[in-house]
């Protein structure tokens, strides 16, 4: 099959049935998580420790397919330009009709190969192209056409789907090929085989043991089917491939969007007592190994799911957890936008009015790997965050009003220990991106 035949095939498939398959009236805007990932502050904070203003910002949303994805990067960037492009004009159709309903005024749509994006004449402050990466042959190609428009400090985020993690569903996609199922656009047809194929099956056949879920059997079975069983031109990726392919089109790998959830030394029993070839290996591997390392020992992510940048001369920020105390003092602490919202502080209010821990992970849960609470004389003194960024001697002056006192000796507390308090608090939160901290 050649590479203009799959692409009318996988054009087909989803002018077939839009996706995603959901209903106009349905809105993210609650799903924190979600425009969390989606939102341009979180890997801009992450490369240059700044926190940009979403509003008059550029965004592609590359492969929109209904508009869902487009929805939630409007919702999570307000102020923003959408722009979205698909080849299907059934979905670029639905997208424009989806963001209308929701009041999204300022977007856009176009009937466009991603290959062709140059001829929009726009340069992009991030691009999201999501679920679709995966369906090129050549990855790389694709990602340089992203580059060619991308502003020098603009960030894309896309991903791969995973080699290992899928690899029995890439079996699966074998077996229905083999029975002809993907000799033309796979229907109701073939969707009903397919199905009767797998329910058919003993439950401890490994194929359906493997890949078989409820999700099969739900309202979505039809879509579900299609984006798995029958997928065109689904292929997997590794870590490996997806490094090759930022060199290839000049771009920087910058981090995945679950971080949190790619750490090697999560795998191991005792992290501080790892076996010696691992202590010594792991202290000399690249960022890149270490993830190579996840991805073979543990390949549970279905999504290799990153974000990149361009090469430029801009240094990688030091940590906070470096920082002298003129930087601490010279320094703007705010909290994630998405944080901002009255719910959010009114829970606080709660917790404080309670007196009990508040775990402020429980909104935004994907930077964590456990629930991440915080003492509630502490959490108090960040109240003034939901008003607007405050200085740190704010927040200082904030702590000494709440806890005046040492509660071991009932002496006054003295500055440099508020300090150091308000400042070991903040840097566990900014590791979290819950508190972004920047210099004056």
């Amino acid at each position: 099959m050649t590479s203009s035949d799959l692409t009318q095939k996988i054009y087909e498939q989803f002018n077939y049935l839009p996706y995603p398959e959901s209903d106009f009236k349905q809105s993210p805007q609650d799903n924190l998580e979600l425009l969390f990932i989606h939102s341009i502050i979180t890997p801009y904070y992450l490369r240059y420790q700044q926190k940009i203003e979403t509003k008059n910002t550029v965004i592609l949303d590359a492969g929109c397919g209904s508009g869902w994805k487009s929805l939630i990067l409007a919702l999570a960037n307000p102020e923003a330009k959408i722009i979205g492009v698909d080849l299907s004009e059934k979905s670029v159709a639905l997208a424009r009709q989806r963001l209308e309903f929701h009041g999204i005024k300022d977007a856009e749509f176009h009937v466009l190969s991603l290959d062709e994006i140059e001829s929009l004449g726009i340069e992009f402050d991030y691009i999201n192209c999501d679920e679709v990466l995966y369906l090129f042959d050549q990855p790389e190609v694709i990602l340089q056409k992203f580059n060619s428009v991308l502003k020098p400090r603009g960030i894309i985020r896309s991903n791969l789907h995973s080699y290992y993690q899928r690899f029995a569903l890439f079996r699966a996609q074998k077996l229905f090929k083999l029975m002809g199922l993907l000799d033309n656009n796979p229907e109701d047809m073939e969707i009903e085989i397919a199905l009767e194929t797998m329910k058919s099956l003993k439950n401890g056949v490994n194929l359906k043991q493997t890949t078989w879920n409820q999700k099969f059997e739900g309202d979505n079975a039809k879509e579900h089917t299609l984006m798995n069983y029958l997928f065109q031109g689904d292929k997997g990726y590794t870590v490996t491939d997806l490094f090759e392919f930022l060199r290839a089109a000049n771009l920087d790998f910058l981090s995945m969007t679950n971080w949190r959830h790619w750490e090697i030394l999560d795998l191991f029993k005792d992290s501080d007592n790892l076996p010696v070839f691992w202590e010594l290996g792991l202290a000399e591997s690249s960022l890149e190994d270490r993830l190579t390392f996840y991805e073979l020992l543990h390949p549970i992510h279905r999504l290799i799911d990153f974000w990149c940048v361009k090469p430029n001369a801009t240094e990688q920020p030091i940590s906070v957890s470096n920082w002298s105390k003129e930087d601490w003092l010279n320094s703007l602490i705010s909290l994630h936008p998405l944080l901002k919202s009255s719910q959010v502080k009114q829970d606080l209010l709660a917790s404080i009015k309670e007196y009990k821990p508040f775990e402020i992970s429980r909104y935004i849960k994907l930077p964590t790997t456990t629930p991440f609470l915080i003492e509630i004389s502490l959490a108090a003194c960040l109240l003034p965050l939901w008003e607007t960024s405050q200085p740190l001697d704010t927040l200082i002056t904030q702590w000494l009003k709440i806890q005046p006192l040492q509660l071991d000796s009932l002496e006054p507390k003295i500055p440099d220990l508020a300090f150091t308090e308000v400042t070991e608090l903040l840097t566990k939160l900014e590791l979290f991106l819950y508190i972004l901290i920047e210099k004056k």
